[in-house]
């Protein structure tokens, strides 16, 4: 677990600076505590800072070979049995640490080896016999990895946006489309940055370039989920008989590690299942990290307390208060790209509460978008049976003036809220996901845009629905989030939070063994009802308890509308004219102003479009900053 820079000359060996490295090394010092090291060979630069997980004495990078060098940041859980087969072809081993795989793992399989890895990374591996430089990412896309082409041929990579900028020379632009997408889902999806020039290699992707014969050379894929269900027939019990071993097995190889290992403890399904299986395999005992609200409507730590009980937890809880929210500093820093999801801020403090307990903590994600525990899912399912029985035609001349008549009532009693419902049952299938997880539409951001572009971020979904190799509306939806939801956001919220922490932390539910079993299931293991996750939860009955298996999911969010009227106050009154973001010329003041105004005055809550507004804010101020640093030197 770590953070990785680098810096490699494709056209030829001119040198390196050190001083370059070393300040890439730094920008991302929050990501690797317990050392850093830095390696240099003709127009090759490799850096590394450490947090040591896996032989804490032996495992220091750059790890060097004959010929093959290696920075590297994740876990892979399969390494023991990758160790014996490379022995048995005569490599020789000098440490106990999973890194050493990587280099003579690539020395025996080159590019075969990504597709052996059973864990979550992002390397960096150079071949000096070869002249050439892979870049390596996880199935899921958990360890993040950007990249940056010169066109005279100059190479950089890190571990985040910070380390790639510590070595360029100057500031790029805010690319349009990728401020679009920004928007539009809170986050930016792989491959852009927000920035003109910087790349994120897609998760399950390799790219290797050869000195000398680099342009035009492409990432590829060495793996993609098959959501694609398959109904032999099978009951629910065969189904859970099924199950069991597969997550009594991926949490068990989770918890190897050589420090303090726990779990992060909701109040619901998944991660209670965690601590139950980890608890079973382990005995009681195990360090349970909870993070409560004042506010009742977000709190579960009642539920989760229920679980650390029942497994005998050592059973952490802190209280998210508004108070502690004053500095948002350290959010920019961890996440350096703007995201919008406001729960990263209570993440955070959760991570912070594991970091004096533990090192290593298990988690729930995956299982949502596995086990289908969003409640959209059943909704998009049924809008998507009604749409398949009435031509598209109709759909949208029957449901699109319903849609524009219809009040919105986001806050009224449920049988009211159909303007949503009628929305999508108007729209293509991607469309309609798109509004269930969208911060903003796409005519509210190009409102906000002053140089709005003709471009859809909904293009994004249909793209990868088009490869989802299923017409099954469900399992479509969940290839979808799987490429986009999972990587973009729930997975960058928890790794940029637990690395500024100085937490690794796991997802046994995103183990590829239970991933391509659950990604087969028929439509009728996966809901009961508009209920999700109906063997996941017939699996957990009597480990879990029912009132957390039965209970209305809620998720973990923040209650940022009362921060905003309360401890964000000022800010926001600031943001439309006497802002970063005012001052950047991105976004049109008045359609700003026009949102804060909708919120003081309870016309609508703007919550959530307020917010990316307010992160983009604090990432343009930092821009700016990083780039009076770097003019003043």
């Amino acid at each position: 677990m770590c953070g990785i820079a680098g810096i490699v000359d494709l056209e030829g060996p001119r040198e390196i600076a050190p001083g370059r490295l070393k300040a890439m090394t730094d920008a991302i010092a929050h990501r690797g505590p317990d050392g850093e090291g830095q390696w240099y060979a003709p127009g090759v630069g490799l850096g590394h800072r450490r947090l040591a997980i896996i032989d804490p004495e032996g495992g220091q990078q750059p790890l060097l070979g004959e010929h093959v060098s290696v920075v590297f940041n994740g876990m892979i859980y399969n390494f023991r049995a990758l160790r014996r087969e490379l022995e048995a072809h005569g490599h020789v081993f000098t440490t106990d640490c999973d890194t050493e795989v990587l280099l003579h793992g690539w020395k025996q399989w080159r590019e075969g080896l990504t597709e052996r890895l059973d864990g979550f990374f992002a390397a960096a591996i150079w071949d000096s016999r070869t002249d050439e430089l892979a870049l390596i990412r996880d199935r899921w896309g958990k360890k993040p990895l950007y990249y940056a082409l010169s066109p005279r041929g100059e190479l950089l990579f890190g571990s985040d946006l910070w380390a790639i900028l510590a070595g360029m020379d100057g500031m790029p632009a805010i690319r349009g489309d990728a401020l679009s997408d920004y928007l539009a889902f809170g986050y930016v999806p792989e491959p852009k940055s927000i920035l003109e020039g910087i790349e994120k290699l897609p998760p399950a992707h390799q790219l290797i370039l050869k000195r000398g014969a680099w342009r035009g050379v492409k990432a590829t894929r060495y793996w993609s989920i098959r959501v694609h269900p398959e109904d032999t027939g099978q009951t629910m019990d065969e189904a859970v008989e099924q199950l069991m071993p597969l997550l009594r097995s991926a949490v068990d190889k989770r918890l190897i590690a050589d420090v303090p290992l726990g779990a992060f403890l909701s109040g619901g399904v998944d991660s209670g299942a965690m601590v139950a299986l980890a608890t079973q395999a382990r005995g009681p005992g195990l360090d349970a990290c909870t993070m409560a609200f004042e506010n009742p409507a977000y709190d579960e730590s009642d539920l989760a307390a229920t679980v650390a009980a029942k497994y005998g937890a050592r059973h952490h809880i802190e209280t998210v208060r508004e108070d502690a929210m004053a500095d948002l500093d350290p959010l920019g820093l961890a996440y350096a790209e703007p995201f919008a999801d406001a729960s990263a801020l209570p993440t955070m403090q959760l991570c912070a509460l594991a970091a004096r307990h533990v090192k290593v903590a298990l988690s729930g994600d995956g299982g949502d978008e596995l086990f289908a525990g969003y409640r959209r899912y059943p909704h998009h399912t049924a809008e998507e049976r009604v749409k398949a029985r009435i031509p598209g035609a109709l759909s949208r001349g029957l449901f699109g003036p319903l849609a524009r008549a219809y009040p919105a009532l986001p806050n009224g009693p449920r049988i009211l809220r159909a303007k949503s419902t009628f929305e999508s049952l108007s729209a293509d299938a991607m469309g309609g996901l798109f509004r269930a997880t969208a911060i903003m539409r796409e005519r509210e951001r190009d409102a906000l845009l002053t140089d709005a572009q003709p471009y859809s971020s909904i293009d994004l979904l249909r793209a990868h629905a088009d490869q989802a190799e299923t017409d099954d509306p469900l399992a479509r939806a969940q290839y979808v989030d799987l490429m986009t939801w999972l990587p973009g956001r729930m997975l960058v919220k928890v790794d940029r939070a637990s690395m500024f922490a100085g937490v690794e932390v796991r997802n046994p539910l995103l183990d590829i063994d239970v991933a391509e079993w659950a990604a087969k299931l028929p439509t009728r293991l996966k809901l009961d009802g508009f209920s999700g996750k109906h063997v996941l939860k017939s699996a957990l009955r009597g480990l879990v308890p029912s009132e957390i298996l039965d209970a209305r999911k809620r998720g973990f969010v923040a209650p940022i509308g009362a921060w905003m009227q309360g401890r964000f106050a000022a800010r926001m009154d600031a943001l439309p004219n006497r802002s970063h973001l005012a001052e950047s010329g991105l976004i049109d003041p008045a359609a700003v102003s026009g949102l804060w105004d909708d919120m003081q005055r309870g016309r609508a809550d703007r919550s959530r479009e307020l917010w990316a507004l307010m992160m983009l804010d604090g990432f343009i101020g930092r821009m700016q900053g990083s780039n009076r640093t770097r003019n003043a030197a």
